[in-house]
């Protein structure tokens, strides 16, 4: 689709490889990164414009993508008079890939509806390696007008894409993901450390519970790692802690009980205050060897 332009905002371990799907799938691309040097490297390995802002980036876009950090993040590249909004064209529409509140989605829906953009929250489940191979898991809020149009180019770099509702609804539906991964890597983690102690081959064990009702992506990607105390790669705790902190917070507002979580993002401060950010989420285990 070489007529169809597209700008990625946010080229960091998730959007580079999922701004490369897009230009691989014949999109014009214009790029903008907050370190100009990153920038620099996407255009040189596939293609298409850096710019200065993501106002100019999104100047003729017919669908701009939105992968930062966090809520005040989202703001400064959305909201700002440099930001994409102020750059996008009547008709085009606004994908945000970024895990924030569903306040911040609501938020952005409604500051595109007064400029007539389109908005589709679009948080992503799947980590780099699931954005290198183009296997994402995408959650979307949006109208179901908004969501039909983005939804060939965010199949260039996902294997599965729904619509859960209105704006906020995917933000919600990443909430429950998130939700579900605390407590799962925390029997994980204590799962591993038992094998350990009791002088069973963890390796071993988990090929064979694998097999069973004990199933997880967290065992199948992560467990054999855990079990060698490798940690350098994939999601990071501090980003974690930010997604459980926006999850804890909704929980109060919808009068919901999350006492796992809470625990858990207390075993994560744990793991921060020794250390690590940076390391993987399943570094929880390193709780249990202390």
């Amino acid at each position: 689709m070489p007529e169809m332009r597209a700008a990625f905002i946010g080229l960091g371990v998730m959007g580079y490889p999922m701004a490369g799907h897009l230009a691989r799938a014949g999109w014009q691309m214009g790029v903008y990164n907050r370190t100009s040097a990153r920038a620099r490297q996407w255009v040189d390995e596939y293609g298409g414009q850096c710019f200065d802002s993501p106002k100019a980036a999104a100047a003729g876009a017919d669908l701009a993508f939105v992968c930062v950090g966090n809520d005040d993040d989202v703001r400064s590249v959305c909201l700002t008079e440099t930001g994409i909004l102020n750059g996008m064209a009547s008709g085009s529409v606004l994908v945000d890939h970024t895990t924030v509140s569903a306040e911040v989605a609501r938020e952005l829906a409604a500051a595109a509806r007064k400029r007539d953009v389109g908005f589709v929250d679009a948080p992503v489940s799947g980590g780099q390696a699931g954005a290198e191979n183009g296997q994402l898991t995408i959650m979307a809020g949006g109208t179901a007008a908004d969501y039909e149009r983005a939804l060939p180019a965010m199949d260039c770099y996902a294997r599965f894409v729904r619509r859960m509702g209105p704006a906020g609804a995917g933000q919600l539906t990443k909430m429950v993901n998130q939700i579900c991964i605390a407590g799962v890597l925390q029997g994980l983690s204590e799962g591993i450390d038992f094998a350990q102690r009791a002088a069973l081959d963890a390796d071993a064990v988990v090929d064979v519970i694998a097999k069973g009702a004990a199933q997880s992506w967290q065992m199948e990607n992560r467990a054999h790692t855990m079990a060698e105390g490798k940690f350098d790669f994939g999601f990071a705790v501090q980003w974690m802690r930010k997604d459980l902190d926006i999850v804890l917070r909704t929980g109060r507002s919808l009068g919901a009980k999350l006492p796992l979580t809470a625990l858990v993002d207390q075993f994560y401060a744990d793991v921060e205050a020794k250390g690590g950010s940076r390391w993987d989420t399943s570094s929880l285990i390193t709780r249990l060897s202390d």
